[in-house]
């Protein structure tokens, strides 16, 4: 009898979990410790395709064995760093970011209503854009905007750690 591949992979996205780790022993013949819905569904759909229509070609079982035989597989991170020659544990650089903190995060836009329009400004990792151009602070999108000097955080009513006056 024919599978219905279409089907039974529809009917594995309404399985609840508990159901996909048993369909998972029914078709794999082994338990599962996962208990992510997604990678349940696509492993099982993808044994599913594989024993209804064939699974990879002797040809390709082949390549994969030799790509995997000169791969060089690490299961651990190694102690030493690799370029110094005492060695020495390695160790995780902390990245200092310097962001003002009365600013959103860039990509965030920051709006105020000024003379009945909105003026719309991009928050950028080094700038702000406002129509099309780019300006280094807040104060020269404000002097765009007015014409005159303005402070950019009391323009656009940005106070302590970004909430609004």
């Amino acid at each position: 009898m024919a599978l219905n591949v279409g089907k039974e992979i529809a009917a594995l996205r309404r399985m609840a979990i508990r159901e996909l780790r048993a369909k998972h022993v029914e078709v794999f013949g082994e338990e599962t410790r996962s208990h992510h819905k997604e990678y349940l569904v696509k492993r099982i759909a993808w044994r599913i395709q594989a024993q209804a229509e064939g699974g990879l070609s002797e040809r390709a079982r082949r390549r994969a064995l030799e790509l995997a035989n000169d791969a060089d597989l690490r299961t651990h991170a190694p102690r030493t760093h690799p370029d110094r020659a005492g060695g020495g544990p390695t160790k995780a650089a902390v990245i200092q970011i310097e962001h003002d903190p009365r600013l959103p995060m860039p990509g965030a836009i920051i709006t105020r209503v000024y003379k009945g329009e909105t003026v719309g400004v991009q928050v950028l990792p080094n700038g702000f854009e406002y129509e099309g151009e780019i300006y280094r602070s807040l104060s020269a999108v404000a002097k765009a905007v007015t014409g005159v000097h303005w402070s950019g955080y009391h323009f656009f009513r940005l106070g302590k750690n970004g909430k609004r006056r």
